[in-house]
């Protein structure tokens, strides 16, 4: 899916948490995908466009994130994010999902799972906050930002100059977004607009990306531990191993908790957003899967 073809065929389920943008090609039963920050549902793209051929593939923009449209006292918490995908899929007449979820998302699709197993055919967990391991270090300074209300001038210049944030990023500098990938030449200019330019649209747009941010507090899945040890959902965990804030001992966590965990397949020379650069090594294990659980 192209730029052009991803604004094309954004549609809104209008629920009670706002306007939730979302993407859907393909076919068969519902698979639903929730990306971390600061993305938003192109991210899923070409892992996608490995899966429609066996799923009816749906992917959301979360609230403060991408193009969904939200109340600027809506709470954008994790907890109230998985409450709002329970309001999507029920606006879009749909009972259960196979749910596959990245970074921030993947705690979302922890929190949902805990609070709705019988919605759920399958999970599929990559690099996330889990427990109380997080938020990461590296982060931290972004939290800060959003708090004194400082956010919007990280990522400006990005936005404004994706030449000279390549050349940071080359010369060292931990640039936010690009040390994401392990190959940062997914990032053309365009993309970084995608991404970046619905987050600085307008005064209530930053404060709602702000409020994403200051929502990173681990009770929100510490207080799911006890839901996970008797989660028996069929679960996948597929986990970067080059990536700089979840380390490999979490996919492993998970896997030992969850009881529905299948196992650990770890993406060599992957980071945090490997499903944009490295897609395969996230679309086979998930077809290998989904095969698994229809025999």
């Amino acid at each position: 899916m192209d730029i052009a073809s991803f604004h094309a065929n954004r549609r809104f389920a209008e629920v009670k948490s706002g306007r939730i943008a979302y993407f859907e090609t393909g076919q068969g039963p519902a698979a639903l995908f929730v990306h971390g920050v600061p993305l938003d549902g192109y991210h899923w793209r070409h892992v996608i466009d490995r899966l429609r051929h066996r799923r009816r593939c749906i992917a959301i923009d979360l609230m403060g994130l991408g193009y969904s449209e939200i109340g600027p006292s809506q709470d954008v918490s994790f907890t109230a994010q998985a409450g709002m995908i329970a309001e999507v899929l029920d606006a879009l007449g749909i009972e259960q999902v196979d749910l596959i979820a990245n970074d921030s998302g993947g705690a979302i699709a922890q929190i949902f799972a805990a609070h709705h197993p019988n919605r759920l055919t399958s999970l599929v967990l990559t690099n996330c906050d889990v427990h109380d391991g997080w938020p990461p270090p590296q982060v931290l300074p972004l939290m800060e930002h959003s708090r004194n209300g400082t956010l919007a001038p990280i990522f400006q210049p990005t936005l404004d100059r994706p030449d000279l944030a390549r050349e940071r990023y080359a010369k060292g500098e931990s640039v936010p977004l690009f040390r994401s990938y392990a190959d940062p030449g997914v990032l053309t200019d365009e993309v970084i607009r995608l991404y970046l330019q619905p987050l600085l649209a307008s005064k209530q747009r930053i404060e709602a990306f702000e409020r994403y941010w200051l929502g990173f507090d681990n009770a929100q899945t510490v207080a799911i531990h006890a839901a996970l040890k008797i989660l028996e959902v069929p679960t996948l965990i597929v986990w970067g191993l080059e990536d700089i804030f979840f380390d490999r001992k979490w996919a492993y966590w998970l896997k030992d908790t969850i009881p529905g965990a299948k196992r650990v397949v770890e993406v060599e020379d992957a980071r945090l957003f490997f499903a944009e650069d490295r897609p395969d090594a996230l679309a086979s294990p998930i077809l290998e899967f989904w095969d698994e659980l229809s025999m």
